[in-house]
């Protein structure tokens, strides 16, 4: 396999390559913040709303994402009534897919960090004279996100492995280039390659979080 060839392929692969970073980039930066809203819906004393949250942090993590996807680009402008207003360009329908499903998770994880903080915490800012904002900002939200920042991390990582899935729903990603490689060489060199770039891409993420973990000293 000559250079040349390997450069040819590399250009359009590291091109998908670079949407497949846009959408992990605004997927990650959304759905963490969706997450933590949800977090607080399920945690509201309003039973509506905490139903409400239940229900779609359920649904969202009891069904595929490759289905929340094609349901989202295919199935939407399918709505009688309503479906032509629904008609979404593939790389947004995508990445609201990804928001509204890696949200339901990101909850579940930052449920378990608030989970994992004591009660004492609460009530000895209390004791303090600290208001409800004060105690959540100074003493709760520190602590959770010490306690969920690893599994932050394991989920940003799969959540990179993910993207791949755009190839079903026709946005040219890295994994889109190196099938169309493939198809037109006959060699399964393109996949080597792309599983290449994603392991440095996941390399770099996971170095990041490692840094962030040594940073809050999480053992």
């Amino acid at each position: 396999m000559s250079a040349d060839y390997l450069l040819s392929i590399l250009k359009p692969m590291l091109e998908g390559a670079q949407m497949t970073v846009l959408l992990f980039l605004i997927a990650i930066v959304l759905s963490i913040p969706l997450g933590f809203l949800l977090t607080l819906a399920v945690r509201s004393k309003i039973k509506p709303v905490a139903w409400l949250a239940h229900t779609y942090i359920y649904l969202m993590r009891g069904t595929p994402l490759l289905l929340q996807l094609l349901f989202i680009c295919f199935g939407l402008p399918m709505i009688p009534v309503i479906g032509e207003y629904m008609v979404l360009d593939r790389f947004v329908a995508a990445c609201l897919g990804f928001i509204l499903n890696y949200a339901a998770y990101y909850a579940e994880i930052f449920r378990g960090g608030l989970l994992a903080i004591d009660k004492g915490q609460y009530e000895a800012a209390q004791v303090l004279g600290l208001t409800k904002w004060q105690t959540m900002r100074k003493i709760i939200l520190p602590q959770m996100f010490r306690v969920a920042l690893p599994a932050v991390s394991n989920e940003s990582v799969t959540l990179v492995k993910d993207t791949a899935l755009l190839y079903a729903v026709a946005v040219p990603e890295l994994l889109h280039f190196a099938q169309t490689a493939v198809n037109r060489d006959f060699t399964i060199v393109p996949f080597f390659m792309a599983g290449i770039i994603y392991l440095l891409i996941t390399l770099v993420l996971t170095m990041l979080f490692k840094w962030l973990e040594k940073r809050f000293k999480i053992e």
